[in-house]
């Protein structure tokens, strides 16, 4: 009770008259064409601070505003997209182009990106469809690979000082092979929350729920309650927090001041769940929560280099005193509070990075330090606490003078048992699922990409990725007593530091364990019917190998999809 007055009372403070704006909804493709603009004009744009996605429509707008003086939009393919980029934040844009010429029954369609509209000065409402519906083939699999997504969006303003959003959809599908041999250790859909079977359990049934209320306490003061996911970084990937697990509850502020961009955010999340291929199987009684604390200082240092300070703390309520109050101070030192506390709660820090270095060039990075210690790191014995990773980066827009071709490559390198802790709640997850990177820790990764848009509607998109990982056995002879036990090299951030194995103090290297190498290779072709309307065919090409048979595995998927407001559901590992 005492949380939700707390919440309550947050929620209830004084809205003052700067106008609000609802944020466009996390998507690989959407926010490639944002930050593709703001690095092809070689500088920081004061708008978007890029390592804090998803965006306020209303940024987006005045950023591509911003950029149309400085002549960026070139090619026709540029003007397309500068065209849809206003058009989908037309409330914010007034771009004459969102008109539909030909609205449908007259009520519909009026404008090009939504479905139906409310547009008068102290109401603004948008519904839209969603709809995902495709077919494919699994070299591995009898069945027919299939998705099918049926759902509807809504955003909208009132008086235009509070925002809201709203996304529910419900799901079945049969996912890749390679996607079910990862759930006979894990039975749980990536990305996503409560399951069950379908298809005699050869397929998933979910529902997907996402909502928030968002409001600007100030001009430069904003904060957002409700239930979504984010993403801290300019990678492909993120190390310090990513949109990989499933949506949860969260509290945000976010200041936006000078060459300054202060974020502060708690999220409650699903520590445990019981499951089995059968399903996750809902309990009488609740399942365990924890919760995350983090905030971000990030700061321009003149026009194109950006540095950000991050520090997050995963803790449950404590047995004895509740609730820890002292983390929703937004301004304190988390490891000073843990120490103080005598508490065994897993604090996070460092730092990410981003530097136009020069008009169509631009390089990021991201640094995690989990724990270490100095001595042990100059002694270089490799010694199991000092976990971190590394990221680093690189975009080349327009290359080789090639209108609407992108590059991008990425290095990610994680320690061996970083993100994982001494209690089972203290890990970085959240409903058995990663925080940070999918593949959790002990890997090298290396990531290329390659954008091209010849013609303004079709899109070309190919992935390449080389990947090579420490995993645990799946199962030991434990000496004499032939008992079944499951090494931890690492690799499972759901696991105990305590479930390491005997003697392995030092002598840790990534890689570790049982390798398992992967190439996994994507092609994938969109054409834009109309707006947010997208046919995608696409060929994904993955090779594992491994002395474990359940990662020694080769697999084809090709597929064709229809999509329509919603971003193309990826399983990139």
């Amino acid at each position: 009770m005492n949380k939700l007055k707390f919440l309550g009372l947050l929620l209830t403070l004084p809205v003052f008259a700067w106008g609000q704006s609802s944020f466009a909804p996390l998507n690989e493709d959407y926010y490639h064409l944002v930050d593709r603009y703001e690095v092809k004009a070689g500088q920081l744009m004061p708008q978007l601070f890029t390592g804090a996605k998803p965006y306020k429509r209303s940024d987006i707008a005045e950023m591509v505003d911003s950029l149309q003086v400085l002549g960026i939009f070139e090619s026709k393919a540029d003007q397309f997209n500068r065209d849809y980029l206003l058009n989908d934040n037309w409330e914010w844009s007034r771009a004459e182009t969102s008109n539909s010429k030909k609205p449908f029954w007259k009520h519909f369609y009026r404008k090009k990106s939504d479905l139906y509209h409310v547009d008068v000065p102290d109401f603004d409402l948008h519904i839209n469809p969603v709809l995902y519906l495709g077919a494919g083939k699994d070299s591995r699999l009898d069945d027919v690979m299939f998705i099918n997504t049926r759902g509807l969006e809504l955003r909208g303003m009132v008086d235009r000082k509070v925002g809201f959003y709203t996304y529910l959809a419900d799901n079945q599908m049969v996912m890749p092979s390679y996607v079910q041999d990862q759930m006979t250790l894990n039975p749980v859909v990536p990305h996503e929350g409560f399951w069950k079977d379908f298809k005699d359990g050869r397929g998933v049934d979910f529902l997907q729920a996402r909502g928030y209320i968002t409001f600007e306490a100030t001009k430069h003061i904003n904060m957002q309650f409700g239930y979504d996911r984010y993403f801290i970084g300019n990678g492909v990937r993120s190390l310090i927090y990513s949109d990989y697990a499933p949506p949860s509850l969260f509290l945000k502020t976010q200041v936006k001041v000078w060459k300054f961009n202060y974020l502060f955010y708690i999220n409650r999340m699903t520590a445990d769940v019981e499951g089995s291929m059968n399903g996750i199987r809902p309990r009488k009684e609740n399942y365990p929560s924890k919760y995350v604390a983090f905030h971000q200082l990030s700061m321009n240092i003149g026009r194109k280099f950006n540095l950000g300070l991050f520090e997050s703390v995963v803790f449950e309520q404590d047995s004895t005193n509740g609730f820890k109050w002292e983390y929703l101070n937004p301004i304190i030192f988390y490891r000073a509070i843990e120490q103080q506390n005598g508490s065994s709660d897993n604090v996070m820090l460092g730092l990410d990075f981003k530097w136009n270095a020069a008009k169509r060039l631009s390089f990021y990075g991201q640094f995690v330090l989990d724990e270490f210690v100095l001595d042990e790191i100059k002694a270089g014995d490799g010694w199991w606490a000092n976990k971190y990773a590394i990221q680093v980066g690189g975009k080349y827009i327009d290359a080789f003078g090639v209108s609407n071709l992108d590059l991008q490559g990425e290095y990610n390198v994680v320690r061996p048992f970083t993100f994982a802790h001494n209690t089972a709640n203290g890990n970085y997850s959240s409903y058995q699922q990663p925080i940070g990177h999918p593949l959790g820790a002990n890997f090298n990764e290396l990531i290329g990409v390659v954008r091209y848009q010849p013609i303004p509607k079709l899109s070309v998109k190919a992935k390449l990725m080389l990947i090579n990982i420490g995993r645990d056995s799946t199962d030991y002879n434990w000496g004499d007593e032939q008992t079944t036990f499951k090494y931890n090299y690492g690799s499972d951030v759901l696991k105990g530091n305590n479930q390491r194995k005997p003697n392995n103090e030092y002598g840790n290297e990534i890689g570790q364990g049982f390798s398992n190498d992967i190439v996994y290779g994507s092609i994938t072709a969109s054409w834009q019917v109309m707006h947010n309307l997208f046919v995608d065919a696409n060929l994904v090409i993955r090779k594992s190998e491994s002395p474990l048979p359940l990662y020694n595995a080769n697999t084809t998927v090709s597929s064709l999809t229809l999509r329509w407001n919603i971003a193309q559901r990826l399983y990139e590992f």
